[in-house]
């Protein structure tokens, strides 16, 4: 930083002057970063030896993948595009659903499957978040809802938006997260769907009940919480568990009468069954199902299993660590689950490794990973029964290993996963048993300011997996001058024409063995735009549901960006008080370009998250030369403590599935719905109560609080129950 301040002073100008100002707020730790040449770096991932973790290729927020039997990778974004990914690059935008999908909260495009038959039908699958209405609200009639949907892709990559089928439709999405949305084909042919129980009750009044409190997934005559599967043209198929009489189709409504169950329906009693994968060759597959407080669970697929969510989390009862005896009649517990005191607490993808393709202790093996301590994992079966979890690659970064799957790699297969860390990536984790190739990793320093521009080039972080072998550098700069063979890991290289080049840089080790390219932009004769965030301001608070405005603007070169050069994103920061060291963000909005956009404030993802999670705003710059700046400021809920009493005092309240004890004062957020249950209960005298009144003249004992602007004190009264044998006395 030092010296590329001392570079800044040498400047003059209004290009000086304007990197002057664009450096002074790099000194605020994290208020900005540039983008273009400057890439956040992907964490440095730790391996077995002779495995290499490469990436692939950069796409914003990538949510799931998939390959086509001639090998091309389809990889969807949550923002709403389809992506092909063929030889070496990707190619146009194959379908771009943005301006039909909701892409707030954890919605958007979330899940991709190949037909088996794609050779010859060219079927491809699609779950994503669909637009009701002109907005994207929560716990409304005009809430968005997911759907499964049938397309045509074409040899052309090109999929015309006439050609989709929709399978199943009006999959509430009441709170915006829970959603679930992966897709495979089984062995048997059929279409497998996982769908979560939707944050929040799918049923106004009982919208209120969120997180923990959430029943949505023990209702059998709704799709949320649940496995389903149907055929390729969206029927039912023969061996489903829930057909005759008591079910019905749920597949246009997304729903049936209470009572009946939809024979959709291959597996239920689900909270977020964020991906699941098929055994190769098999119908045995595992779901990979998000716990709420205490447990991230693996479930065997199971035709008619109930798992028991929201009464069992893991393999005890609903938040709870303790209470583990055997499940409910009925329910059937998890294969494995892990805790969050190992400070991973939100498991996502999961792949099998195909036999033959890896070492033989790995044939067969499930890998799992987890998206807020950036791990895989790999599932070891237990001599007296039962699996433990053992490291395979750490180091990924948070927010990572989403989705993933087996593809094709030099002749064999190998693993690829989607991130959002650096940007945003798909990457490839393969096994070379012979000489494993050198990894690159390319970065400049400066990558942008006038000319002639020196540049200091280097290729610190580029790794051999074999062992520490000494590395050669081969640098192409990409202006037409000669390369550079180098044994030092920089080398610099001074840029005399304006433009936008691309330096490529190989490593080589001693045996031979050239990487693939790693590359970064140089842009002299330019400097990037310099965003600011209007609104919200900084001393801005919102209330849940509020609609804010994003606004901004960008200077560059003394003029401002068009609304087309801005892009926003806004990321939910989760911090739960109960789990330390667990902090991690979920997606809200974004990445969308424009200016002026209407933002629907969320809730805090459960009551134990209120105190202290908070919304991180990123505005992105972007001028024509493709060299941006990204500036963020974090906006902050109006937070409002909410104190409740009993009388007698001592007695127990339920809040959002948390049991607290009376006069106790919880911070929430304005506009939370606070779902309260008021059990009949017993004292340390053995005396029975029972809820009479509220203090606000409430009188029905369980109800909604929807969470006032100011502070507040809410009173339970209570009175002495008439013990159950009284009444036999007088008959």
């Amino acid at each position: 930083m030092h010296n590329i301040l001392v570079w800044l002073k040498n400047m003059t100008g209004k290009k000086g002057e304007k990197i002057i100002k664009l450096a002074l707020t790099l000194m605020i730790p994290g208020l900005a970063f540039f983008t273009g040449g400057w890439i956040a770096a992907q964490p440095r991932s730790a391996l077995p030896p002779n495995f290499t973790d490469t990436l692939v290729a950069t796409v914003g927020s990538p949510t799931a993948l998939a390959f086509t039997p001639d090998g091309r990778m389809l990889v969807t974004t949550q923002g709403g595009t389809l992506r092909v990914y063929q030889g070496s690059t990707f190619l146009a935008t194959a379908l771009n659903l943005s301006s039909v999908i909701c892409s707030n909260s954890e919605r958007g495009l979330l899940g991709v499957a190949v037909d088996p038959d794609f050779s010859t039908n060219h079927y491809i699958y699609l779950y994503y978040t669909f637009r009701k209405s002109g907005s994207c609200p929560n716990n409304s009639p005009n809430s968005p809802v997911n759907r499964v949907a049938r397309f045509t892709l074409p040899v052309t990559n090109t999929i015309n938006p006439a050609s989709e089928i929709v399978l199943i439709d009006n999959i509430p999405s009441p709170n915006g997260n829970h959603n679930a949305g992966d897709l495979h084909f089984g062995q048997d042919g059929y279409l497998y769907i996982s769908v979560g129980d939707g944050g929040c009750d799918y049923n106004p009044p009982e919208s209120g009940e969120c997180a923990g409190n959430n029943d949505a997934a023990r209702d059998q005559h709704i799709l949320l919480g649940k496995l389903l599967r149907i055929t390729r043209d969206g029927g039912i198929p023969p061996t489903n568990p829930f057909q005759g009489a008591g079910t019905a189709r749920c597949n246009v409504t997304g729903r049936t009468t209470a009572g009946q169950k939809c024979q959709e329906t291959f597996a239920w009693g689900l909270r977020n069954p964020f991906r699941f994968a098929f055994r190769p060759g098999t119908n045995q597959f595992y779901i990979n199902d998000v716990g709420q407080g205490r447990w991230e669970e693996i479930d065997e697929g199971l035709s008619g299993a109930d798992y028991g969510w929201n009464v069992r989390e893991g393999h005890c009862a609903n938040g709870s660590t303790t209470n583990c005896g055997p499940p409910p009649s009925g329910m059937t517990n998890p294969i494995y689950d892990y805790g969050r005191n190992t400070g991973c607490a939100s498991i996502t993808g999961g792949a099998f490794v195909p036999a033959g393709v890896w070492p033989a202790p790995y044939d067969g093996a499930y890998l799992f990973s987890d998206y807020v301590c950036g791990k895989i994992f790999r599932l070891v079966p237990q001599s007296g029964g039962g699996f433990s979890a053992v490291d395979f690659a750490t180091g990924l970064g948070n927010s990572s290993a989403v989705a993933m799957t087996f593809g094709p790699f030099n002749g064999s297969q190998a693993l690829y996963y989607t991130t959002y860390a650096g940007g945003g990536q798909v990457r490839r984790i393969a096994y070379l048993s012979a000489n494993s190739l050198p990894q690159a990793v390319a970065s400049a320093n400066p990558n942008f300011g006038p000319v002639p521009l020196g540049v200091t080039l280097s290729g610190a972080g580029s790794s051999d997996p074999d062992e520490n072998y000494p590395l050669t550098y081969l640098w192409n700069f990409g202006d037409g001058s000669a390369p550079v063979e180098t044994a030092n890991v920089t080398t610099t290289h001074t840029y005399t024409a304006s433009g936008v080049f691309t330096a490529t840089l190989n490593v080589r080790d001693t045996r031979g063995g050239v990487s693939a390219p790693a590359t970064v932009r140089v842009f002299p004769g330019n400097t990037p735009p310099v965003p600011t965030i209007l609104s919200p301001t900084t001393t801005s608070r919102f209330a849940v549901g509020q609609t804010l405005s994003l606004q901004g603007q960008a200077t560059d070169d003394g003029g401002d960006l068009p609304a087309s050069g801005l892009a926003w994103e806004v990321l939910l920061h989760h911090v739960d008080t109960t789990n330390p060291g667990t902090e991690h963000t979920h997606p809200h909005f974004g990445p969308t370009a424009g200016n002026n956009l209407p933002l629907a404030a969320p809730a805090p993802e459960d009551l134990n998250a209120a105190a202290l999670s908070y919304l991180e705003i990123r505005l992105t710059a972007t001028d024509s030369w493709g060299l941006g700046a990204t500036v963020t400021q974090t906006l902050q809920p109006r937070r409002v403590n909410v104190t409740f009493k009993t009388e007698p005092a001592g007695l127990d309240l339920i809040a959002n599935g948390t049991t607290i004890t009376t006069d106790q004062t919880l911070v929430s957020w304005e506009g939370y719905a606070l779902n309260m249950l008021v059990p009949v209960q017993m004292d340390s005298q053995g005396q029975a109560w029972a809820f009479y009144t509220w203090s606000d003249s409430g009188d029905a004992a369980n109800r909604t609080i929807v969470t006032p602007s100011a502070a507040v004190t809410y009173t339970a009264t209570f009175t002495p129950a008439i013990p159950m044998w009284l009444p036999l006395m007088f008959k």
